[in-house]
Protein backbone atom coordinates (compact mmCIF):
# COMPACT_ATOMS: atom_id res chain seq x y z
CA UNK A 1 0.00 0.00 0.00
CA UNK A 2 1.59 3.77 -1.10
CA UNK A 3 2.51 5.44 2.01
CA UNK A 4 1.00 9.54 1.63
CA UNK A 5 3.75 11.64 1.95
CA UNK A 6 3.64 13.85 4.55
CA UNK A 7 3.44 18.03 4.15
CA UNK A 8 6.83 19.02 5.35
CA UNK A 9 6.75 21.25 8.74
CA UNK A 10 7.22 25.25 8.93
CA UNK A 11 10.59 24.90 10.18
CA UNK A 12 11.97 23.06 7.15
CA UNK A 13 10.05 25.08 4.66
CA UNK A 14 11.39 28.55 6.11
CA UNK A 15 14.84 27.07 4.85
CA UNK A 16 13.89 26.23 1.98
CA UNK A 17 12.58 29.91 1.19
CA UNK A 18 15.90 31.18 2.67
CA UNK A 19 17.60 28.92 0.56
CA UNK A 20 16.00 29.96 -2.59
CA UNK A 21 16.67 33.81 -1.93
CA UNK A 22 20.40 33.20 -1.24
CA UNK A 23 20.86 31.33 -4.35
CA UNK A 24 19.65 34.35 -6.65
CA UNK A 25 21.63 36.58 -4.52
CA UNK A 26 24.85 34.45 -4.71
CA UNK A 27 23.88 34.22 -8.25
CA UNK A 28 23.65 37.70 -8.95
CA UNK A 29 19.72 37.62 -10.00
CA UNK A 30 18.97 39.39 -7.29
CA UNK A 31 21.95 42.18 -6.68
CA UNK A 32 22.79 44.76 -3.44
CA UNK A 33 20.46 47.03 -2.91
CA UNK A 34 17.62 45.71 -4.53
CA UNK A 35 14.08 45.78 -2.75
CA UNK A 36 12.64 42.06 -1.94
CA UNK A 37 8.89 41.52 -1.79
CA UNK A 38 7.27 43.03 1.25
CA UNK A 39 6.25 39.61 3.91
CA UNK A 40 2.94 39.90 2.58
CA UNK A 41 3.58 39.84 -1.02
CA UNK A 42 5.64 36.95 -0.61
CA UNK A 43 3.00 35.33 1.15
CA UNK A 44 0.72 35.68 -1.68
CA UNK A 45 2.70 34.24 -4.17
CA UNK A 46 4.35 31.19 -2.54
CA UNK A 47 1.16 30.86 -0.28
CA UNK A 48 2.81 30.47 3.15
CA UNK A 49 1.52 32.13 6.30
CA UNK A 50 3.34 34.97 7.27
CA UNK A 51 5.10 33.59 9.85
CA UNK A 52 7.30 30.78 7.67
CA UNK A 53 8.41 33.91 4.83
CA UNK A 54 8.99 36.34 8.51
CA UNK A 55 11.41 33.11 9.71
CA UNK A 56 12.97 33.34 6.02
CA UNK A 57 13.63 36.82 6.27
CA UNK A 58 14.86 36.38 9.81
CA UNK A 59 16.85 33.60 8.85
CA UNK A 60 18.56 36.03 5.75
CA UNK A 61 19.26 38.81 7.62
CA UNK A 62 21.29 36.29 10.15
CA UNK A 63 23.56 35.65 7.49
CA UNK A 64 23.94 39.54 6.37
CA UNK A 65 22.52 38.71 3.32
CA UNK A 66 19.49 41.26 3.77
CA UNK A 67 18.43 43.96 5.90
CA UNK A 68 15.91 45.50 6.99
CA UNK A 69 15.41 49.54 6.29
CA UNK A 70 12.91 51.13 9.12
CA UNK A 71 9.29 51.90 7.20
CA UNK A 72 10.90 50.77 3.89
CA UNK A 73 11.26 46.71 3.84
CA UNK A 74 14.03 44.18 2.97
CA UNK A 75 16.76 44.83 1.12
CA UNK A 76 20.01 42.99 -0.56
CA UNK A 77 23.34 43.28 1.28
CA UNK A 78 26.31 43.02 -0.55
CA UNK A 79 27.27 39.17 -0.07
CA UNK A 80 29.66 38.34 2.68
CA UNK A 81 31.92 36.65 0.18
CA UNK A 82 32.38 39.62 -2.22
CA UNK A 83 32.97 42.07 1.30
CA UNK A 84 36.32 43.03 1.17
CA UNK A 85 38.16 44.61 3.84
CA UNK A 86 37.75 47.99 5.48
CA UNK A 87 41.28 49.92 5.27
CA UNK A 88 43.09 50.76 8.29
CA UNK A 89 44.00 53.18 10.83
CA UNK A 90 45.84 56.14 8.70
CA UNK A 91 49.09 56.47 10.69
CA UNK A 92 49.91 60.00 8.80
CA UNK A 93 53.26 60.84 9.38
CA UNK A 94 54.71 64.08 10.38
CA UNK A 95 58.01 63.88 8.39
CA UNK A 96 56.33 63.19 5.45
CA UNK A 97 57.33 65.51 2.60
CA UNK A 98 54.94 68.28 2.10
CA UNK A 99 52.91 68.73 -1.15
CA UNK A 100 51.11 71.63 -3.04
CA UNK A 101 47.93 69.99 -4.29
CA UNK A 102 45.82 72.96 -5.04
CA UNK A 103 46.68 72.35 -9.19
CA UNK A 104 45.36 68.60 -8.98
CA UNK A 105 41.97 70.06 -6.74
CA UNK A 106 41.70 72.35 -9.52
CA UNK A 107 41.91 69.65 -11.89
CA UNK A 108 39.21 67.44 -10.36
CA UNK A 109 36.82 70.58 -10.14
CA UNK A 110 37.43 71.65 -13.54
CA UNK A 111 36.29 67.94 -14.96
CA UNK A 112 32.66 69.07 -13.90
CA UNK A 113 32.65 71.39 -16.76
CA UNK A 114 32.21 68.58 -19.21
CA UNK A 115 29.24 66.81 -19.09
CA UNK A 116 30.88 63.64 -20.95
CA UNK A 117 33.16 63.39 -17.92
CA UNK A 118 31.28 60.71 -15.05
CA UNK A 119 31.94 62.27 -12.03
CA UNK A 120 32.94 60.07 -9.52
CA UNK A 121 35.45 62.27 -7.89
CA UNK A 122 33.22 65.16 -6.45
CA UNK A 123 30.39 64.63 -3.27
CA UNK A 124 27.58 66.38 -4.45
CA UNK A 125 23.76 65.19 -4.72
CA UNK A 126 22.86 64.52 -8.65
CA UNK A 127 20.11 66.64 -9.59
CA UNK A 128 17.97 63.76 -9.95
CA UNK A 129 17.87 63.36 -6.34
CA UNK A 130 16.69 66.97 -5.92
CA UNK A 131 13.15 68.08 -5.28
CA UNK A 132 13.85 70.69 -7.90
CA UNK A 133 10.45 71.45 -8.79
CA UNK A 134 8.83 71.99 -5.41
CA UNK A 135 12.22 74.63 -5.19
CA UNK A 136 11.14 76.24 -7.71
CA UNK A 137 7.68 76.95 -6.45
CA UNK A 138 9.09 77.56 -3.14
CA UNK A 139 11.18 80.48 -5.15
CA UNK A 140 7.83 82.01 -6.23
CA UNK A 141 6.17 81.99 -3.18
CA UNK A 142 9.26 83.36 -1.25
CA UNK A 143 9.26 86.25 -3.85
CA UNK A 144 5.57 86.70 -3.59
CA UNK A 145 5.69 87.21 -0.02
CA UNK A 146 8.96 88.88 0.70
CA UNK A 147 9.63 92.51 1.33
CA UNK A 148 10.90 93.70 -1.93
CA UNK A 149 10.35 89.88 -3.40
CA UNK A 150 13.85 89.53 -1.50
CA UNK A 151 16.03 92.02 -3.21
CA UNK A 152 16.63 93.26 0.44
CA UNK A 153 19.01 92.75 3.10
CA UNK A 154 18.20 90.39 5.78
CA UNK A 155 18.95 90.56 9.34
CA UNK A 156 22.94 90.33 10.01
CA UNK A 157 22.09 87.13 12.07
CA UNK A 158 19.90 85.69 9.64
CA UNK A 159 16.48 85.03 8.33
CA UNK A 160 14.54 84.42 11.90
CA UNK A 161 12.35 81.99 10.07
CA UNK A 162 15.10 79.57 9.22
CA UNK A 163 16.84 80.25 12.71
CA UNK A 164 13.65 79.33 14.44
CA UNK A 165 13.17 76.01 11.73
CA UNK A 166 17.04 74.95 12.35
CA UNK A 167 16.84 75.01 15.71
CA UNK A 168 13.61 72.86 15.61
CA UNK A 169 15.26 70.54 13.34
CA UNK A 170 18.19 70.03 16.28
CA UNK A 171 15.88 68.07 18.26
CA UNK A 172 16.76 65.29 15.85
CA UNK A 173 20.02 64.99 17.17
CA UNK A 174 18.97 65.96 20.86
CA UNK A 175 20.45 69.38 20.79
CA UNK A 176 18.99 72.01 23.06
CA UNK A 177 19.70 74.75 20.90
CA UNK A 178 17.70 78.44 20.07
CA UNK A 179 17.44 80.68 17.40
CA UNK A 180 19.12 83.13 19.06
CA UNK A 181 22.25 80.14 19.22
CA UNK A 182 22.50 79.82 15.52
CA UNK A 183 24.10 82.46 12.82
CA UNK A 184 23.24 82.16 9.04
CA UNK A 185 26.10 81.48 6.56
CA UNK A 186 26.63 80.89 2.95
CA UNK A 187 27.28 77.05 3.10
CA UNK A 188 29.20 75.20 5.71
CA UNK A 189 32.59 76.38 4.73
CA UNK A 190 31.43 79.49 5.11
CA UNK A 191 30.78 78.86 8.57
CA UNK A 192 33.81 76.73 8.99
CA UNK A 193 35.69 79.93 7.85
CA UNK A 194 34.39 82.38 10.11
CA UNK A 195 35.04 80.22 12.91
CA UNK A 196 38.63 79.84 12.05
CA UNK A 197 38.86 83.39 11.58
CA UNK A 198 37.59 83.82 14.95
CA UNK A 199 39.56 81.56 16.77
CA UNK A 200 42.83 81.73 16.09
CA UNK A 201 45.69 83.49 13.79
CA UNK A 202 48.23 82.77 11.09
CA UNK A 203 51.39 80.50 12.39
CA UNK A 204 48.47 78.71 15.20
CA UNK A 205 47.76 74.85 15.20
CA UNK A 206 44.81 73.20 14.38
CA UNK A 207 44.50 69.51 14.47
CA UNK A 208 41.95 68.11 12.28
CA UNK A 209 41.23 64.11 10.57
CA UNK A 210 43.55 62.85 8.41
CA UNK A 211 43.00 61.60 5.25
CA UNK A 212 41.18 65.23 5.42
CA UNK A 213 38.71 67.07 3.16
CA UNK A 214 40.79 69.05 0.76
CA UNK A 215 38.60 72.00 1.53
CA UNK A 216 39.72 72.54 4.77
CA UNK A 217 43.20 71.76 3.87
CA UNK A 218 42.88 75.01 1.48
CA UNK A 219 41.26 77.28 3.67
CA UNK A 220 43.42 76.75 6.83
CA UNK A 221 46.73 77.38 4.00
CA UNK A 222 45.01 80.07 2.79
CA UNK A 223 45.15 81.22 6.76
CA UNK A 224 48.47 80.24 7.09
CA UNK A 225 47.39 77.82 10.06
CA UNK A 226 49.75 74.56 11.08
CA UNK A 227 47.86 71.47 10.49
CA UNK A 228 48.29 68.51 12.44
CA UNK A 229 47.09 65.74 10.48
CA UNK A 230 45.76 63.37 13.76
CA UNK A 231 45.49 58.94 13.14
CA UNK A 232 41.61 58.49 11.76
CA UNK A 233 40.13 55.00 11.78
CA UNK A 234 37.83 54.33 8.59
CA UNK A 235 35.12 53.76 10.73
CA UNK A 236 35.12 55.29 14.26
CA UNK A 237 36.31 58.65 13.31
CA UNK A 238 39.55 59.78 14.56
CA UNK A 239 41.45 58.18 17.55
CA UNK A 240 41.35 59.50 20.92
CA UNK A 241 44.37 58.10 22.48
CA UNK A 242 46.26 60.56 19.55
CA UNK A 243 44.11 63.34 19.86
CA UNK A 244 45.04 63.40 24.37
CA UNK A 245 48.55 63.07 23.18
CA UNK A 246 48.56 65.91 20.57
CA UNK A 247 46.89 68.07 23.15
CA UNK A 248 49.21 67.15 25.74
CA UNK A 249 52.15 67.20 23.42
CA UNK A 250 51.52 70.48 21.26
CA UNK A 251 50.00 73.61 21.62
CA UNK A 252 47.37 72.81 19.69
CA UNK A 253 44.74 76.28 19.20
CA UNK A 254 41.63 74.67 18.00
CA UNK A 255 40.46 71.46 16.72
CA UNK A 256 38.41 70.40 13.83
CA UNK A 257 36.26 67.67 13.05
CA UNK A 258 33.63 65.92 10.55
CA UNK A 259 31.91 64.03 13.50
CA UNK A 260 29.07 61.79 11.01
CA UNK A 261 29.99 60.02 7.71
CA UNK A 262 33.17 61.92 7.53
CA UNK A 263 35.04 63.12 4.09
CA UNK A 264 36.66 61.29 3.02
CA UNK A 265 36.80 58.36 4.64
CA UNK A 266 32.64 58.24 5.53
CA UNK A 267 33.33 57.44 9.62
CA UNK A 268 30.83 58.01 12.19
CA UNK A 269 31.90 58.62 15.36
CA UNK A 270 30.61 56.60 18.10
CA UNK A 271 28.33 58.55 20.72
CA UNK A 272 31.01 58.21 23.20
CA UNK A 273 33.55 59.34 21.02
CA UNK A 274 31.84 61.87 20.91
CA UNK A 275 31.06 62.51 24.47
CA UNK A 276 35.01 61.74 25.18
CA UNK A 277 36.15 64.40 22.82
CA UNK A 278 33.71 67.19 24.24
CA UNK A 279 35.42 66.59 28.01
CA UNK A 280 38.92 66.34 26.68
CA UNK A 281 38.64 69.46 24.43
CA UNK A 282 36.96 71.11 27.71
CA UNK A 283 39.68 69.67 29.88
CA UNK A 284 42.40 71.08 27.94
CA UNK A 285 40.51 74.46 26.83
CA UNK A 286 40.84 73.60 23.30
CA UNK A 287 37.52 74.82 21.08
CA UNK A 288 36.19 72.34 18.60
CA UNK A 289 34.82 73.54 15.13
CA UNK A 290 32.47 70.79 14.29
CA UNK A 291 31.46 70.06 10.29
CA UNK A 292 28.52 67.98 10.47
CA UNK A 293 27.45 68.41 6.94
CA UNK A 294 26.48 64.77 6.49
CA UNK A 295 24.84 63.84 9.75
CA UNK A 296 21.35 64.00 8.08
CA UNK A 297 22.64 61.62 5.38
CA UNK A 298 22.70 58.13 7.91
CA UNK A 299 21.23 54.81 6.40
CA UNK A 300 20.23 53.45 10.14
CA UNK A 301 16.97 54.22 11.74
CA UNK A 302 18.43 57.18 13.70
CA UNK A 303 19.85 60.15 13.02
CA UNK A 304 23.57 60.36 14.78
CA UNK A 305 24.47 63.03 17.71
CA UNK A 306 26.84 64.77 17.58
CA UNK A 307 29.85 66.77 19.46
CA UNK A 308 27.41 69.64 19.97
CA UNK A 309 25.01 67.47 21.95
CA UNK A 310 26.61 66.96 24.81
CA UNK A 311 28.63 70.57 24.75
CA UNK A 312 28.02 72.10 28.06
CA UNK A 313 30.49 75.07 28.06
CA UNK A 314 29.64 76.33 24.52
CA UNK A 315 33.37 75.52 23.32
CA UNK A 316 31.99 73.52 20.51
CA UNK A 317 30.80 75.55 17.24
CA UNK A 318 29.11 73.78 14.86
CA UNK A 319 28.64 74.32 11.69
CA UNK A 320 25.93 72.95 9.30
CA UNK A 321 24.03 73.64 5.79
CA UNK A 322 21.77 72.16 3.65
CA UNK A 323 24.36 72.06 0.24
CA UNK A 324 24.94 68.06 0.65
CA UNK A 325 20.99 67.56 1.07
CA UNK A 326 18.74 69.71 -0.74
CA UNK A 327 20.41 72.57 -2.97
CA UNK A 328 23.96 73.25 -3.12
CA UNK A 329 23.78 75.80 -5.59
CA UNK A 330 21.41 77.87 -2.58
CA UNK A 331 24.32 78.16 -0.32
CA UNK A 332 22.87 77.91 2.68
CA UNK A 333 24.45 77.11 5.71
CA UNK A 334 24.61 77.95 9.63
CA UNK A 335 26.37 77.82 12.48
CA UNK A 336 25.57 77.71 16.49
CA UNK A 337 28.99 79.00 17.94
CA UNK A 338 28.39 78.75 21.35
CA UNK A 339 30.18 80.77 24.00
CA UNK A 340 31.87 81.91 20.68
CA UNK A 341 28.99 83.78 18.81
CA UNK A 342 30.00 87.60 19.09
CA UNK A 343 33.46 86.87 17.64
CA UNK A 344 31.34 85.40 14.14
CA UNK A 345 29.01 87.91 14.45
CA UNK A 346 30.99 90.60 13.90
CA UNK A 347 32.93 88.39 11.02
CA UNK A 348 29.96 87.96 9.59
CA UNK A 349 29.16 91.69 9.39
CA UNK A 350 32.53 92.57 8.40
CA UNK A 351 33.05 89.91 5.49
CA UNK A 352 29.17 89.86 4.22
CA UNK A 353 26.63 91.70 6.11
CA UNK A 354 23.76 89.25 5.56
CA UNK A 355 22.96 86.09 3.91
CA UNK A 356 20.80 85.10 1.14
CA UNK A 357 17.46 86.81 1.62
CA UNK A 358 15.15 84.41 -0.64
CA UNK A 359 17.07 81.12 -0.16
CA UNK A 360 16.77 81.40 2.94
CA UNK A 361 13.42 82.17 3.03
CA UNK A 362 12.66 79.04 0.51
CA UNK A 363 14.49 76.70 2.85
CA UNK A 364 12.85 77.91 6.28
CA UNK A 365 9.43 76.92 4.68
CA UNK A 366 11.06 73.73 3.07
CA UNK A 367 11.67 73.05 6.83
CA UNK A 368 8.55 74.42 8.11
CA UNK A 369 6.06 72.24 5.76
CA UNK A 370 7.73 68.85 5.88
CA UNK A 371 8.99 68.54 3.03
CA UNK A 372 12.74 68.67 3.96
CA UNK A 373 11.80 65.42 5.95
CA UNK A 374 9.67 63.60 3.20
CA UNK A 375 12.67 64.46 0.68
CA UNK A 376 15.48 63.10 2.86
CA UNK A 377 13.66 59.81 3.40
CA UNK A 378 13.77 59.30 -0.29
CA UNK A 379 17.51 60.39 -0.89
CA UNK A 380 18.87 58.53 2.14
CA UNK A 381 16.88 55.62 0.51
CA UNK A 382 19.02 56.00 -2.45
CA UNK A 383 22.26 57.11 -1.25
CA UNK A 384 22.05 53.61 0.93
CA UNK A 385 20.83 51.53 -2.66
CA UNK A 386 23.78 53.51 -4.08
CA UNK A 387 26.29 52.50 -1.48
CA UNK A 388 26.06 48.90 -1.64
CA UNK A 389 26.01 48.71 -5.29
CA UNK A 390 28.85 50.82 -5.86
CA UNK A 391 30.64 48.80 -3.50
CA UNK A 392 29.36 45.02 -4.88
CA UNK A 393 30.99 46.38 -8.28
CA UNK A 394 34.46 47.37 -6.59
CA UNK A 395 34.47 43.83 -5.05
CA UNK A 396 33.57 42.07 -8.44
CA UNK A 397 36.36 44.69 -10.78
CA UNK A 398 38.69 45.65 -8.57
CA UNK A 399 42.00 43.79 -7.16
CA UNK A 400 41.05 41.07 -4.46
CA UNK A 401 43.04 42.64 -2.50
CA UNK A 402 41.08 46.47 -2.25
CA UNK A 403 40.44 47.74 1.22
CA UNK A 404 36.80 49.74 1.05
CA UNK A 405 35.26 51.58 3.38
CA UNK A 406 31.73 50.63 4.75
CA UNK A 407 29.83 54.20 5.70
CA UNK A 408 26.66 54.39 7.58
CA UNK A 409 25.78 57.60 5.78
CA UNK A 410 26.98 60.33 3.42
CA UNK A 411 27.93 59.87 0.18
CA UNK A 412 32.12 58.61 -0.09
CA UNK A 413 33.84 55.32 -0.42
CA UNK A 414 37.34 55.17 0.69
CA UNK A 415 39.59 52.45 -1.34
CA UNK A 416 43.22 51.41 -0.24
CA UNK A 417 45.22 50.04 -3.04
CA UNK A 418 47.99 47.84 -3.14
CA UNK A 419 51.09 50.39 -2.69
CA UNK A 420 52.71 49.82 -5.77
CA UNK A 421 49.36 52.00 -7.27
CA UNK A 422 49.49 55.47 -7.94
CA UNK A 423 45.77 56.39 -8.04
CA UNK A 424 47.23 60.02 -9.46
CA UNK A 425 48.45 58.29 -12.15
CA UNK A 426 45.17 56.31 -12.38
CA UNK A 427 43.19 59.65 -12.57
CA UNK A 428 45.82 60.72 -15.39
CA UNK A 429 44.43 57.24 -17.45
CA UNK A 430 40.96 57.36 -16.27
CA UNK A 431 40.25 60.55 -17.17
CA UNK A 432 41.03 59.73 -20.56
CA UNK A 433 38.11 57.64 -20.54
CA UNK A 434 35.77 60.26 -19.34
CA UNK A 435 35.81 59.13 -15.59
CA UNK A 436 37.25 61.50 -13.18
CA UNK A 437 38.32 60.09 -9.42
CA UNK A 438 39.46 61.73 -6.46
CA UNK A 439 43.26 60.85 -5.94
CA UNK A 440 44.65 59.96 -2.24
CA UNK A 441 46.89 62.57 -2.59
CA UNK A 442 44.55 65.54 -2.64
CA UNK A 443 43.20 64.81 1.32
CA UNK A 444 46.65 65.40 3.26
CA UNK A 445 49.22 67.93 3.19
CA UNK A 446 51.74 65.48 3.01
CA UNK A 447 53.13 63.38 0.03
CA UNK A 448 50.51 60.17 1.47
CA UNK A 449 47.68 58.23 0.66
CA UNK A 450 48.71 57.67 -2.77
CA UNK A 451 47.68 54.13 -3.35
CA UNK A 452 44.34 55.35 -1.80
CA UNK A 453 41.57 57.08 -3.84
CA UNK A 454 37.63 58.68 -2.70
CA UNK A 455 34.49 57.68 -4.79
CA UNK A 456 31.47 59.52 -4.41
CA UNK A 457 28.36 57.15 -4.99
CA UNK A 458 25.97 60.71 -5.01
CA UNK A 459 25.58 59.56 -9.11
CA UNK A 460 22.41 57.48 -9.87
CA UNK A 461 23.26 53.91 -10.45
CA UNK A 462 23.18 52.82 -13.89
CA UNK A 463 24.44 49.58 -16.10
CA UNK A 464 26.68 52.11 -17.41
CA UNK A 465 27.80 53.76 -14.47
CA UNK A 466 28.47 50.03 -13.69
CA UNK A 467 30.66 49.68 -16.69
CA UNK A 468 32.60 53.02 -15.78
CA UNK A 469 33.47 51.25 -12.21
CA UNK A 470 34.78 47.78 -14.83
CA UNK A 471 36.75 50.10 -16.74
CA UNK A 472 38.41 51.51 -13.85
CA UNK A 473 39.00 48.26 -12.00
CA UNK A 474 41.02 47.26 -15.61
CA UNK A 475 42.87 50.59 -15.54
CA UNK A 476 43.76 48.95 -12.04
CA UNK A 477 44.65 45.72 -12.79
CA UNK A 478 46.58 46.66 -15.92
CA UNK A 479 48.48 49.08 -13.39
Amino acid sequence: METKQQPKSEPYLYLQIAARIEKQIMNEVLKAGDKLPSVRMLCRELGHNMSTVTQAYYELESRSLIETRPRSGYYVSVPPRKRLAVPGTSNPSPEAAPHNQDDLITRVHKDSENPKITLLSLGVPHKSLLPIAKLNKGMLQAMRTLDGSGTAYDHVQGNDKLRKEIAKWSLSWDADLDHTDIISTSGCMNAVAYCLLALTKPGDTIAIESPAYFGILQLTQTMGLNVLELPTNATTGIELEALKKALIMNKIKVCLLISNFNNPCGASMPTDHKKEVVKLLEHFNVPLIEDDLYGDLYFGSNRPTTCKTYDESGMVLYCNSISKTLAPGYRVGWVAPGKFKDQVMRLKLSHSISSTTITSEVVADFLKNGRYENHLRKIRQTLHNNSMKYSSAIANYFPENTCVSRPEGGYFLWIELNKDINTFDLYERAIKHNISIAPGRMFSLKQQFDNCLRLSFGLPWSDELEKKIKLLGLLINKG
